[in-house]
């Protein structure tokens, strides 16, 4: 099984689990089986954390917010594992992958792990192998895994569906549309946090966060949740203890109310749902038949001389 030593793994050897994590992320078919062969070793050492979705629109401070909630998990004997994941240039495919030195600090940390990952067009910015990678993560004893999203457009949905307690920051700005946020986000977020309330935007951020809380008011998770809204300085480093306890709060209710392992048995079928769906797709794309005919059908579809629909089910039956 290539060559990573698994009791280097095991044993949180950071070395190990970046060699692990690469070899994961590798579009060679050899390493793609070395890889499953790998994961299915350590499954057994998974599922012990709990994974965190961090979002936000640009500039709300995910960074800031990151290294300081790390830092202080840190400080209460955790060990940190943050996945961040890059935009990828849609043109080039490169990505900046600056997330370690936006977050200098966390990352001298002995007990901390950044990953940052090229989204690579993965749907929604979030990395292709970030479930793979969390499960690495687990199995090199990471208490609390932290996954950040690029935050644009379907991002948080791929993350929402990955991670245990699924968190969107926001800035102090009580405007009539709530910043914009979508209903959808409202209804993903396990809790808002208003960040950057320091200074002169302390009494903005009260107001924002009492326009959030009338907004989630008819929004349940669940029967035992009601999502919450908290507010925080992460460059002044205040109040960042309340959004652990909150996220405490909740895995302990989740577990009281059955809820938290079978959400995630939920999202693993649903990952399996995804994986086979994109199998067949990669199968029919290599099908020397499928390569043939495509041209003519997708023409034939372009022409208006045959619907999608029939174009498609041709495509299917050559299978």
């Amino acid at each position: 099984m290539s060559n990573i030593n698994l009791d280097l793994l095991r044993q949180g050897n950071r070395r190990a689990l970046a060699k692990a994590i690469t070899l994961v992320e590798s579009k060679l078919d050899s390493h793609r089986a070395q890889a499953q062969e790998l994961l299915e070793a350590v499954l057994p050492e998974t599922g012990k954390s709990i994974r965190i979705g961090i979002s936000g629109i640009p500039g709300v401070g995910k960074s800031t917010f990151i290294e300081a909630f790390g830092k202080l998990l840190i400080s209460l004997g955790k060990k940190v594992a943050v996945l961040a994941v890059d935009p990828s240039s849609p043109l080039r495919g490169g990505s900046i992958l600056g997330d370690k030195t936006r977050m200098e600090e966390l990352s001298r940390e002995d007990n901390a792990f950044i990953r940052p990952s090229p989204s690579e067009g993965a749907l929604g910015g979030v990395a292709q192998k970030t479930r793979e990678t969390m499960l690495l993560c687990e199995a090199a004893g990471y208490d609390v895994i932290l996954v950040e999203t690029v935050g644009v457009g379907q991002s948080e949905y791929e993350v929402a569906a990955m991670v245990d307690f699924f968190l969107v920051l926001m800035i102090p700005n009580a405007g009539d549309e709530l910043q914009g946020i979508k209903r959808g986000i409202m209804e993903l977020a396990d809790a808002l946090v208003i960040n950057k309330a320091d200074g002169e935007s302390i009494n903005l951020a009260q107001r924002t966060k009492q326009h959030y809380q009338n907004a989630f008011h008819l929004i349940k998770h669940g029967s035992f949740w009601t999502p919450k809204v908290e507010t925080c300085s992460a460059l002044e480093k205040d109040r960042i203890k309340d959004v652990w306890d909150m996220i405490c709060e909740y895995q302990q209710l989740a577990i009281d109310n059955q809820a938290f392992f079978e959400k995630r048995a939920r999202q693993n079928s649903e990952w399996l749902n995804k994986l086979i769906h994109e199998m067949l797709e990669m199968r029919l794309k290599q099908n020397p038949d499928v390569q043939r005919r495509m041209p003519r059908l997708q023409q034939g579809v372009m022409d208006n001389t045959t619907t999608p629909y029939n174009a498609a089910k041709q495509i299917v039956e050559l299978l």
